[in-house]
């Protein structure tokens, strides 16, 4: 099955309520983006840093799912997150992962958020756990 098939048909609601937008999907390469909205963001109006996290964890996630056997499932059990720089209410997030291991036990992903002008915000590598 086509990678961003297989993405678009696993229910994500938690993606969706962060309106996180899938750009383009293989199992080398996922990239989203989404846009800070007000009710986003902490003081002073920039993105909180869990909205960071969240669409670094999903990115993550959905590069996992598009790796997984068939039946498969996954579950984040790491995550550590580097922030740059603020993203002020009203830019779009730009979220880059990509594979550092891809194992049968635990995969790794490697996410770069960066604003739409390309100021990196945010640099996330977390572990999944293969289920």
């Amino acid at each position: 099955m086509d990678p961003l098939a297989r993405i678009n048909e696993t229910k994500l609601p938690f993606a969706e309520l962060l309106g996180i937008e899938v750009v383009s999907a293989s199992p080398d390469r996922i990239v989203a983006q989404m846009v800070v909205r007000e009710e986003l963001c902490t003081t002073p109006a920039v993105a909180h840093g869990g909205v960071i996290m969240a669409l670094a964890d999903t990115l993550g996630a959905m590069g996992t799912i598009v790796n997984l056997p068939q039946g498969a499932g996954t579950t984040t059990i790491e995550s550590k997150t580097n922030f740059v720089a603020p993203a002020p209410v009203g830019n779009r997030l730009i979220g880059e992962a990509t594979p550092i291991h891809r194992g049968r036990r635990t995969m790794i992903w490697q996410t770069r958020i960066s604003t739409a002008d390309g100021r990196l915000v945010a640099v996330v590598t977390q572990t999944q756990l293969v289920l």
